[in-house]
Order: structure tokens, then C-alpha cells, then sequence
């Protein structure tokens, strides 16, 4: 099972409770993949996002800059709001990263949970399915195929048109974000294309079934059991001791589930609310390393992964304590849960 860390780019706030300039937080950014790549983490990805409290609007050139300073780690997004983008330009930019990076690079599709990028870029909410559906098929096509040939409704038409640069051995691998919808499932599962989910409430076992549902599916459609991939992301947090940890976490944490929430209607956050999702039921990782491997160890049998994503800077958390947090992932973590699934 592959091991990363996933990041928003989550904007540092000041004691006004404002969001501070965003070339701090990318700063710290590379410094904190630099790290990542130098304990052995096997992925790092970063989301795109168009509102104050992130940093990144371009994952692709966060990861263009990693790419000069790492040399190990595979670099991708969590996610590219593929609606609202063009699939050539999306694929010759990452394209350019695994050229860039010599075949470290990935790109991670979904649908976005944030509809910002809908009107910035000229696109209709009323389209949000039929986009992605059509979009994420034109990127499969132009990821197996050159030159292209293709027509859709939301872009113009290739006429056996070249679409440069390439990807390193002329294949980029390309994952599907899924929040939790069978149909979400059975598309990725049609095209082949590996699934992590976005499990951010609730008991990881209620997803089992979907698991199982993308399992089936997968091989229904004929596609080899050699490539099948299904990782997860959750929000997580890692410090030396479990409980200091989670309470001086805590008012980070729920001051960026209010501010999501104040947008969609949610009641304020609980610390309840946190604790219970702490628990081994629960969605959240935030806790001392020994705790962390019994989750991950626990979640692995579960739903059958082959990656699992710790999503590390929800809220904006200080550049020292994430700094730390991926250290202890990287150096007792990550290879206490590796050594126990050989076994």
C-alpha cells in the first residue's frame, strides 16, 4: 500500500481572523513536499481551489516547483476541478511535470467540492454532470491516443490533432476523486481508472460497499486485476503525544469546518464531534504515531486499499507543527505500517 500526504493549501489567518497573502503559505509548501521526498513518502498531492482560504488555484505549478527540489516522491493534484478545465492544456501541463520530474507525475480528476471555478471560468452549474462526464472522457482518450480525433458538446472538436508534450512513456496516470456516488463509481470503473475516496464523515465502515461496488464493477468491464487501485483520503494530523496533539489541533480544525460551514448552512463545529471521528469508527487521523498505524492497519483490512492519503493542513495549521506532523508520518508511521503488511 502506498503511503502520501494530500494538501489544500490551506491559508495561514491573522488575529483578525483574516486570510494572510498566499506566497507564505507556497513557500512553506515546497519545503514541506521537500521533506516529504527526503523521509520516503511515496505521494504527495495538492487540491485546487478558488476561494480566500486556500492558496492554490494551480496545483500544476506547486507541483512544477517540487518537481526541481525532489526526486523520488510522485507529484500530483487532489484534485483538478475537471469541469471547469480544458483536458488538453490539463494534460499537457502535467505532461510537462512528468517530463519535468522524469515520470513522477500524476493528475487526479474530480468534480470539486466547491462551485467557485464554475462562473470564474464561463461554466453553467446546470451542465456539472454532462461536463465532467464528457470532459474526463476526452482526457482518457487524448492520455491513449495521438493524435486525437474527438467532438463534444462543451468544447470544440480535434481533427487528428496532436496534443504535445507527452507524458513519459507516453501514459500519465490519472486517478478519479469520488465523494461517495455509485454513478461516480461506475464511470471509473468503466474506464479503468483508480478511485480514492473522500472519506471526511461518518464511519469508514459505511463505505465498504462502495468499495465492493467499484471492486465488481472493475472487473466486470474486463480491466486486468494488475492495475486495480483504490486508495482513500482523510484529514489527519500527527504530533509526539495523541491527546496534546488533538487539543492544541482542535481550534485550527474547526475554525476552517466553520468557515466551510458558514457557506452551506452547517452548525457551528463541536470538539463531540471531533472526538467521536478521532475514534476508530471515525474519519478523522489525529493522534500519536502508535494510534496512527493501528487506524491505517485497520483501515487497509477493511476496504482492501492500495493507497492511503493523509490529508495534513486543513484549517492552516504553523509550517513547524506540519513540518513535524510529516516527519513523524514519514519516519514512524509509514514504515511501521510497510513492515507490518509484508509480514
Amino acid at each position: 500500500m502506498e503511503l502520501g500526504i494530500s494538501m489544500f493549501g490551506d491559508n495561514h489567518y491573522d488575529k483578525d481572523g483574516k486570510p494572510e497573502a498566499s506566497g507564505l503559505r507556497l513557500r512553506e509548501l515546497i519545503e514541506e513536499i521537500k521533506l516529504m521526498d527526503e523521509t520516503g513518502i511515496d505521494f504527495f498531492g495538492i487540491g485546487e481551489h478558488h476561494r480566500p482560504d486556500y492558496a492554490v488555484s494551480s496545483p500544476e505549478t506547486v507541483l512544477a516547483a517540487a518537481a526541481t527540489v525532489t526526486r523520488n516522491i510522485k507529484l500530483g493534484s487532489a484534485v483538478n476541478v475537471l469541469s471547469s478545465s480544458d483536458p488538453v492544456r490539463l494534460y499537457q501541463r502535467f505532461a510537462t511535470i512528468d517530463q519535468l520530474s522524469n515520470g513522477r507525475a500524476e493528475l487526479m480528476a474530480g468534480r470539486g467540492s466547491f462551485i467557485e471555478s464554475f462562473p470564474l471560468f464561463g461554466y453553467n452549474l446546470q451542465d456539472y454532470d454532462e461536463l465532467f462526464d464528457e470532459k474526463l472522457e476526452l482526457l482518457v482518450k487524448i492520455n491513449k491516443e495521438n493524435p486525437v480525433t474527438w467532438k463534444g458538446k462543451h468544447r470544440p472538436s480535434l481533427n487528428n490533432q496532436l496534443v504535445l508534450p507527452r507524458a513519459v512513456n507516453d501514459h500519465l496516470n490519472i486517478w478519479v476523486a469520488v465523494g461517495g456516488t455509485p454513478e461516480s463509481v461506475i464511470r471509473a470503473a468503466r474506464l479503468g481508472l483508480p478511485v480514492i475516496f473522500a472519506i471526511i464523515g461518518g464511519n469508514p465502515a459505511q463505505f465498504t460497499p462502495l468499495f465492493q461496488y467499484y471492486r465488481d464493477l472493475y472487473q466486470k468491464f474486463g480491466h486486468p486485476e494488475s492495475s486495480f487501485n483504490v486508495g482513500v483520503h482523510m484529514h489527519a494530523f500527527f504530533g509526539d503525544d495523541s491527546k496534546k496533539t488533538a487539543d492544541e489541533y482542535y481550534p485550527v480544525y474547526s475554525s476552517q469546518m466553520d468557515r466551510v460551514g458558514s457557506t452551506r448552512g452547517w452548525p457551528p463545529y463541536e470538539r463531540g464531534q471531533y472526538d467521536i471521528g478521532r475514534g476508530k469508527a471515525g474519519h478523522l487521523l489525529i493522534s500519536d504515531a502508535t494510534e496512527a498505524i493501528d487506524k491505517i492497519l485497520y483501515l487497509h483490512e477493511l476496504l482492501g486499499l492500495t493507497r492511503f492519503s493523509a490529508h495534513m493542513d486543513v484549517g492552516g495549521p504553523s509550517h513547524h507543527s506540519l513540518m513535524r506532523s510529516i516527519e513523524i508520518f514519514g519516519t514512524k508511521i509509514a514504515p511501521k505500517v510497510r513492515e507490518a503488511l509484508k509480514k
